[in-house]
C-alpha cells in the first residue's frame, strides 16, 4: 500500500453502541451511541450502521462528481442515498449489506449508468468493502 495521505482517528468509550459515545481527535465529531429500536434498543442517537452510511455516502458522492469532471460531464442536483443494513449471519453473527443510490439532474440514464460504475471502481469505500460485503448500486434520472 502507497503512504497515507489523511489518517481518521476517532475512539468509542463506554458501552460501544449501547450508549457509549465516539468521538474524533480533533473533537469535531462527538456523539453518543445506541442500539437502534429496530434491534432492541431505545433508540434515540446515532448507531454505527448511520455513521458508516454517511461516510460512504459523502465518499461515493465525491467519487461520482471526480468522475464526471475527468470525463467533462457536467451533473446537477445529484446526491447519493447509501444504505447499510446489519444482517444475521448463518453462524450467529452479524454482517453488512449495503445499496447505494445515485440520483441525477441533467444527463440521460445510460451515463448517469456509467458514472455510477465508474465511482464505485474508485471510492474508498467501495474498494474496502469490494468482495467483503453485498452491494448494490444504481442511478436514477429525474
Amino acid at each position: 500500500m502507497s503512504e497515507s495521505v489523511y489518517t481518521a482517528v476517532a475512539t468509542s468509550t463506554g458501552d460501544g453502541r449501547a450508549g457509549g459515545r465516539t468521538a474524533s481527535d480533533d473533537g469535531l465529531v462527538d456523539l453518543t451511541l445506541a442500539i437502534p429500536r429496530e434491534m432492541g434498543g431505545p433508540g434515540g442517537a446515532t448507531n454505527p450502521e448511520q455513521l458508516f452510511a454517511a461516510g460512504w455516502a459523502a465518499c461515493f458522492h465525491s467519487a461520482l462528481k471526480a468522475v464526471a469532471a475527468g470525463d467533462r460531464i457536467t451533473i446537477s442536483d445529484s446526491a447519493v442515498v447509501a444504505e447499510i443494513s446489519i444482517n444475521r449471519t448463518e453462524d450467529g453473527g452479524f454482517g453488512l449489506s449495503a445499496a447505494l443510490h445515485a440520483e441525477f439532474g441533467g444527463i440521460d440514464q445510460a451515463t448517469a449508468d456509467s458514472l455510477v460504475e465508474a465511482a464505485h471502481k474508485v471510492c474508498p469505500y467501495s474498494n474496502a468493502t469490494r468482495g467483503n460485503i453485498p452491494v448494490v448500486v444504481d442511478a436514477t434520472v429525474a
